[in-house]
């Protein structure tokens, strides 16, 4: 029987899911909670936004970054904070709102979280703890591998579209 499992395994890896990822989350403007395996076997970009920040028009950027990768398997997803100096809006439908008339974001997006500190969310604590990296302000962002692992960390300054960023997507895809 063991073998069965193993051949399973190992025919389907999507079955397991990282450390990292095995995590849920709710949905921006929603009640309804997400486990992060669902994007086992994606490269993902994890990114704290906040709408009211000098960095905001990074939105457009990482939303043709989804639009030119989604269908190779690459997903960003976003997830607002409010750490750095309140720079998200309190009221969630006011950011889904923004995001979507603004920006267009059709990528995912969760709740308001904290990102940093003692009561950021268990997700960000493993990012950190992964990759030796907190967030330092709005619009860090995190490289995730297919395999759950964080391989690069680039912060604010680093824009979507930069060569370093699209290097490092691509040769994860």
């Amino acid at each position: 029987m063991k073998k069965i499992y193993l051949l399973l395994f190992l025919a389907f890896p999507s079955l397991a899911c990282s450390e990292l990822l095995n995590t849920d989350i709710r949905k921006l403007d929603s009640a309804e909670s997400l486990n992060l395996c669902e994007y086992q076997n994606d490269v993902i970009l994890v990114v704290n936004v906040a709408s009211r920040c000098g960095f905001t028009y990074q939105y457009e950027g990482l939303q043709a970054l989804y639009d030119n990768y989604k269908d190779r398997g690459f997903t960003v997803l976003g997830i607002p904070s409010r750490d750095f100096l309140f720079q998200e809006y309190r009221d969630e439908k006011d950011t889904a709102e923004f995001c979507s008339t603004e920006y267009g974001v059709e990528f995912p997006m969760f709740a308001t979280t904290k990102v940093t500190g003692k009561k950021a969310h268990p997700f960000y604590k493993k990012l950190s703890a992964q990759s030796g990296v907190s967030p330092t302000w709005n619009f860090n962002k995190y490289l995730i591998s297919r395999e759950g692992v964080v391989t690069d960390t680039f912060d604010k300054k680093i824009e979507p579209n930069s060569l370093e960023l699209l290097s490092r997507i691509e040769s994860l895809l």
